[in-house]
């Protein structure tokens, strides 16, 4: 993306301070229109439901040490409120899709690239950093609101 933008999602207003691993949180707040805490608060609950395993230990009830957007229980959440997962990647397809003007369509996504979620509003990155790496970075996917 050749557009970056500032933004934290509400956390500061939320009374958040340092810096963690809540990039899920943030661009859900952002592209969804929702306060910060309503969102966390959402997580947290979905997050202290999920199963631990031997790679994926219980973290308790916060949205803070990351998302694991792979489990069930976050692809419900999503498509409950009205947003579908657009694949952009498969097994040994490559990247075809990078972070930058053009290669995604316009709208409010929550664009998934290694290790981080990042909302993108009409072609314009919304996030604490820019993600895009140059316009290299390779997005697998992204979630999208429904057209009603």
């Amino acid at each position: 993306m050749s557009t970056w933008v500032y933004d934290d999602g509400g956390r500061a207003d939320a009374g958040r301070k340092g810096n963690t691993g809540d990039c899920v949180t943030r661009a859900l707040a952002i592209a969804m229109r929702r306060p910060y805490e309503d969102v966390y608060a959402d997580l947290a609950a979905g997050t202290a439901t999920q199963r631990a395993s031997k790679r994926t230990p219980k973290k308790g009830r916060t949205a803070s040490r990351g998302i694991n957007t792979r489990r069930k229980w976050f692809t419900l959440y999503m498509l409950e409120r009205g947003w579908r997962w657009v694949p952009t990647m498969g097994i040994g397809t490559g990247c075809r899709v990078h972070l930058r003007d053009g290669e995604l369509p316009m709208g409010r996504l929550i664009a998934a690239v290694s290790r981080h979620y990042c909302a993108v509003i009409d072609g314009v990155v919304h996030d604490t950093a820019d993600p895009s790496r140059g316009g290299t970075r390779c997005v697998y996917g992204y979630w999208t609101e429904e057209q009603a």
